[in-house]
C-alpha cells in the first residue's frame, strides 16, 4: 500500500492520521503538488493528493479514502456502528469541509487580502462558538476518537499558519484541552511530517 501524500496539505495529513490510527504499514510518498509524477496520474486523473493505491485500487478524495480504510482495517473503528450515527458522522465532515475548509482556501490562496482577514476573523469566531461541545464530551460529538476528529485535528494544529489565535479563557479552555488530547494522540505525532512540526515550534 503507498499513499502518495502533500506534507503540508491537511487532506493528506487527515489520511496520515486514519493510517496512524490503524497502525496500516504502509509507504508514505511525499510529493510536491506542483510536481505530480506519472505513476500518481495513471492512478488519479485529477493528479490530486492524497491519492491512495492499495494493489490493484487506487483512491483519492480523502474522504473516499478515509472510509475505505476504516472498512478495510475495521479496528479501531473510526465510525460509529449504526446508521444513524454514521451519518450524523458523515454530515459533520462535510460542515467541515463546506464551512471551515472553504475559508481556509481563502485565507491560504491570498493571506494579505480583504477575503482572507474577513475569513480568518469568520473561522476563528466558528471555532470559539463550538468550545462548549467539548465540555461533556472528550471529543467532537463523541466519547471515541472518529474520523470526525481526523478531519478537525489539521486544521486546529495550521491555526498559527492561518493567523489565528484562539483566547485563552474560560469560555474557550475546552476547546484548547481538546487540542491538547489530539496533539498528544501517538496517531497524531506519528502523522506528522518535518514540515509540519514547523508550524508549532
Amino acid at each position: 500500500m503507498t499513499l502518495f501524500s502533500d506534507p503540508t496539505c491537511q487532506y493528506s495529513h487527515r489520511v496520515r492520521i486514519v493510517l496512524a490510527e490503524k497502525g496500516v504499514t504502509v509507504d508514505i510518498e511525499d510529493i510536491d503538488p506542483g510536481a505530480v509524477t506519472e505513476e500518481i496520474l495513471e492512478a488519479n486523473p485529477y493528479g490530486t493528493l492524497p491519492t491512495l493505491v492499495d494493489r490493484d485500487l487506487a483512491l483519492y478524495e480523502s474522504k473516499v479514502v478515509m472510509e475505505y480504510l476504516d472498512e478495510r482495517f475495521p479496528h479501531p473503528p473510526l465510525l460509529p456502528v449504526y446508521p444513524v450515527a454514521r451519518a450524523q458522522s458523515r454530515l459533520w465532515v462535510h460542515r467541515i469541509e463546506k464551512d471551515w475548509c472553504s475559508l481556509i482556501t481563502h485565507i491560504l490562496h491570498n493571506p494579505e487580502s480583504k477575503k482572507a482577514e474577513e475569513s480568518r476573523k469568520e473561522l476563528r469566531e466558528s471555532l470559539i462558538t463550538i468550545a462548549s461541545i467539548f465540555t461533556d464530551m472528550p471529543y467532537f460529538m463523541s466519547e471515541e476518537f472518529t474520523l470526525v476528529d481526523c478531519c478537525l485535528a489539521p486544521i486546529l494544529w495550521r491555526l498559527p499558519e492561518f493567523g489565528i489565535e484562539l483566547p485563552v479563557n474560560r469560555q474557550v479552555k475546552p476547546l484548547h484541552d481538546y487540542m491538547e488530547r489530539l496533539f498528544e494522540r501517538p496517531s497524531f505525532q506519528e502523522s506528522l511530517t518535518d514540515l509540519e512540526l514547523e508550524i508549532r515550534q
